[in-house]
């Protein structure tokens, strides 16, 4: 028996389908609550929701804390930009995580990654640190596009650089967008009812995934002249690719430290459990807890979706190798006939024409 399956380029789409607005405030009640319900997870929510256009649609979304709706309520018209930053957070997320046991699939419940995140693992640290960069840049994209009356361009930067090109154009506000994101994601980790040890993790996360954007922002330039010379040269700064974003958090997940709460002095400070570790920087991400080896469905642990009918790697040694996904299962193989793109040829002018064709290949999925 074969199936047929059309092949997808690019990132996974969540196995859930998420809820409209309507339900979502329907059971908001008995869903959320300041001391379960993390900024992150109700940004992420809020990519399921209509346009946010009015202060009315501030005071429904009863997520937010009352810091939060003041803000919205302030800055209805970035409220969009939030929204869309929120699906760019799960998008990356489930990209970075898509070979991975745990691959971010997303809830028709809140939280919306389920519960895995309110706890203070390293996928938790992922979850915050993407979804406060991903608001920042969403925010930020929204200034240099014009689309905001409250920012616009950086116009901090002008004038010669000391290389010798003139900066011009339009540099993103970077600084606008990392302001908001602080503003509105890490009020809810100051307020009262959190756990302290969670609240720093959260606030430390959430600036390293801010910092993941500052610390790889670039030079874009574009050459004046005859002929196309470069006499002239006009320069502005950009910010990274998100994807580029989501690579350097990943990089940090796979090396996040694990840390306990100490009191230094009258301070409360995060230092590495095991002390022969050097301390973290502020880039980095770190954790509390160890993460669970996310193997087996828990119905019990809404997001525990364990790895049963996943696909996996029969020849990869890594963890998208069936032996480690599988996690000593098993694994079964069928054949399926995969439909892909082939033959495509340019026609002037101007599109790409396709065949469709068709072969048959060995599907392995976990037991």
């Amino acid at each position: 028996m074969t199936k047929t399956f059309p092949q997808h380029h690019g990132s996974q789409t969540s196995p859930y389908q998420a809820v409209e607005l309507n339900l979502y405030i329907a059971h908001a009640e008995a869903s959320l609550s300041v001391d379960t319900v993390i900024s992150s997870q109700y940004l992420a929510k809020l990519s399921s929701v209509g346009s946010i256009s009015d202060e009315e649609t501030c005071e429904r979304l009863r997520g937010l804390i009352q810091r939060q709706v003041q803000i919205c309520k302030r800055s209805v018209e970035v409220m969009d930009a939030v929204r869309r930053g929120a699906q760019l957070a799960i998008d990356e997320c489930q990209f970075q995580f898509r070979n991975r046991r745990w691959n971010c699939s997303t809830l028709e419940t809140m939280p919306v990654f389920g519960k895995i995140v309110t706890q203070g693992t390293r996928e938790a640290a992922f979850v915050y640190a993407i979804s406060a960069a991903s608001v920042a840049f969403a925010v930020t994209r929204a200034c240099s596009s014009g689309e905001l009356e409250k920012c616009g361009c950086d116009r901090n930067v002008h004038g010669v650089s000391p290389e010798g090109f003139q900066w011009s154009g339009c540099s993103d506000n970077i600084a606008y967008g990392v302001a908001f994101s602080q503003s509105f994601i890490d009020v809810r980790e100051r307020s009262k009812g959190q756990s302290p040890s969670k609240a720093l993790m959260n606030l430390h996360n959430n600036e390293a995934g801010r910092k993941a954007i500052l610390s790889h922002m670039r030079v874009e330039c574009k050459c004046h002249g005859v002929s196309g010379s470069c006499e002239v040269k006009t320069c502005w700064k950009a910010m990274p690719p998100f994807r580029k974003v989501g690579n350097v958090i990943k990089e940090k997940f796979d090396g996040a430290t694990e840390v306990e709460q100490r009191k230094v002095g009258t301070t409360k400070v995060l230092v590495p459990r095991n002390s022969q570790f050097k301390p973290h920087t502020d880039e980095d991400l770190v954790y509390l807890e160890p993460s669970p080896d996310f193997c087996d469905h828990d119905p019990r642990t809404p997001g525990m979706l364990g790895t049963a009918g996943r696909q996996c790697n029969r020849t990869s040694k890594a963890i998208d190798g069936c032996e480690l996904m599988c996690c000593g299962r098993g694994f079964q193989t069928e054949e399926v006939e995969v439909v892909d793109r082939c033959s495509c040829k340019f026609h002037w002018c101007c599109y790409v024409k396709c065949k469709q064709c068709r072969k048959m290949v060995e599907m392995h999925t976990c037991r």
